[in-house]
């Protein structure tokens, strides 16, 4: 498959030449207040009313008795109990910095064993616990599983399938029971930490800062951390003083990368990124095996059965491949010189790892 502008695999930041290294961005975006974090939350728990798509495990089937008799009711038997309408799930939320009791959260779903589909289930009351072997619970989850997608199966062998139907997601599927303290100040300072660490920008946060609260104001303490103190006259109103603090524009320094996702095809290229003069071929080698059954008769004057045997036969192509001259200081001037390789995007995934590990690709490379 030929690919003219990558318009299914290439997604590029910036195609512009001379992109800018700097970019101006409001500190609220590009910084979090230390103290103010999210928490990821846990549990495991039974998803009931499959149709006849959940677990055979007998992990499954004890979960249910013990969920049983956590309700009150006996069962005299494990053998009466069946496991084709029920699933043992994972469920993981993120409980958000500030949410008080009564906070509805989404969820998030996933399959332990063998359940083939979690569509038209229903989550039962599971406890939602902290990270660790903690027993405090944070969030109780209940709900209608969404999955998205769904299984048709026919006779013969035959089936449909659309997205991953083994994981859903519970839309405001659990209540916030126990809400966590968050202290993000001293009274006199509070410190903002960069999602994407950089010296660069950590110090125009600090200079920026520093003109517009007064000199000394804020201190850089490395490429993830400003430390700023709090103006007297805005320590009574510290949600005020936050406001205006993630209100404030700064320039930003962001990181030359190339994003690969292998699962998807999907390349992202950042708008700084440079290749050195190289020279690239790409080949294909293409192997298929046919098996075709094939009836051999019995032997004459004997009672044997027809027997069949699969017979295999094996084929190679490989595509020419000549080398081309490949380099760009822009985004679009890489896009030109890889588009002319004439390959998927699959292919230019493993040109760009076969390019950094030479030394001649001169940016990260993420692989999702």
């Amino acid at each position: 498959m030929r690919i003219r502008h990558l318009l299914t695999g290439l997604l590029l930041a910036h195609l512009t030449l001379g992109a800018p290294l700097a970019h101006a961005a409001r500190i609220g975006d590009i910084c979090e207040i230390q103290g103010a974090r999210p928490n990821m939350l846990k549990g495991v728990g039974l998803v009931v009313g499959l149709a006849a798509t959940g677990d055979s495990a007998k992990a499954a089937i004890m979960a249910q008795e013990r969920m049983l008799r956590r309700m009150g009711i006996d069962v005299e038997s494990i053998g009466e109990l069946a496991s084709a309408n029920v699933a043992m799930v994972s469920v993981t939320t993120t409980l958000p910095a500030y949410a008080k009791a009564g906070t509805r959260l989404d969820v998030k779903v996933d399959s332990l064993f063998d359940a083939k589909s979690l569509e038209g289930g229903t989550l039962l009351e599971t406890y939602l616990k902290g990270p660790g072997q903690g027993d405090t619970v944070y969030a109780v989850a209940q709900g209608s599983v969404s999955v998205g997608g769904f299984n048709a199966d026919a006779s013969g062998g035959t089936s449909v399938r659309k997205n991953h139907v083994a994981s859903g997601r519970i839309p405001m599927g659990a209540l916030v029971e126990h809400e966590v303290p968050s202290i993000i100040t001293d009274g006199q300072r509070l410190t903002l930490l960069l999602k994407t660490p950089n010296f660069g920008t950590a110090a125009g946060i600090q200079d920026v800062l520093n003109r517009m609260l007064g000199e000394n104001a804020a201190l850089a303490m490395g490429a993830g951390t400003v430390r700023v103190t709090i103006p007297e006259e805005d320590r009574g109103n510290l949600v005020g003083f936050i406001t205006r603090l993630q209100d404030i524009r700064v320039e930003t320094r962001q990181p030359t990368r190339v994003v690969l996702n292998e699962r998807t095809g999907t390349i992202v290229v950042g708008g700084d990124v440079v290749i050195k003069p190289c020279y690239v071929a790409q080949g294909n080698l293409t192997i298929k095996i046919a098996v075709t059954p094939e009836a051999v008769p019995p032997l004459p004057l004997t009672f044997a059965d027809t027997t069949v045997i699969n017979k295999e036969e094996v084929s190679t192509e490989e595509v020419e491949a000549v080398l081309m001259p490949v380099q760009g200081t822009s985004a679009g001037d890489v896009a030109q010189a890889l588009n002319k390789l004439r390959v998927t995007p699959r292919d230019m995934i493993s040109i760009f790892q076969a390019l950094h590990k030479g030394g001649y690709l001169e940016a990260d490379l993420e692989i999702m």
